[in-house]
């Protein structure tokens, strides 16, 4: 079954920029999920379809590593693990996004970490120039399809956050 974020992938590129706003995570584990969800929620707002490109990269592989090299702006949506409360949203840009996938406890239950993905992609001098990831502190991570509702009512902070970087990097035109 296609997903809406990838039925929005599809399209093709915008002629204002190209941006990647890739969400991660596995949807049949609540708030490991949450990158997903975010991607879809986003997906509907068609000012944001006109400036990015929205790929679902599920539980990453080295099959996202294309995307990645072809873009120059990349948007990560993520559950990620920081001292706080679940639902808590933080931006990690350039450099502070770097530092927080080389940390030790940044493991990841994916099949290939977003950290080894971005190796991969700096190895090939691929790596984007403008780049972050905005992470949702999950509450629980088992099985089931549903958001806690913490996370839950995340998504708006997420789609602001979202749309800040994209005033940064397209000249304030979004």
């Amino acid at each position: 079954m296609k997903s809406d974020a990838a039925a929005v992938d599809a399209r093709p590129w915008p002629a204002e920029g190209r941006v990647v706003v890739l969400g991660l995570g596995n949807i049949l584990q609540k708030d490991d999920g949450v990158g997903i969800h975010a991607l879809r929620w986003l997906g509907a707002d068609q000012g944001l379809a006109q400036t990015a490109r929205f790929v679902d990269g599920g539980t990453t592989s080295f099959t996202l590593l294309e995307t990645i090299e072809s873009t120059e702006s990349l948007i990560v949506l993520d559950a990620v693990v920081f001292d706080g409360r679940a639902g808590d949203v933080r931006v990690f840009e350039g450099a502070d996004m770097d530092r927080l996938l080389s940390r030790r406890q940044a493991g990841s239950v994916h099949e290939v970490s977003l950290s080894e993905v971005l190796d991969m992609a700096r190895l090939c001098d691929g790596l984007p120039v403008r780049r972050a990831l905005i992470g949702v502190r999950p509450g629980e991570v088992s099985w089931g399809d549903i958001l806690s509702a913490p996370v839950h009512a995340a998504l708006p902070r997420v789609g602001a956050e979202v749309r800040r970087l994209l005033r940064g990097w397209c000249n304030g035109s979004v």
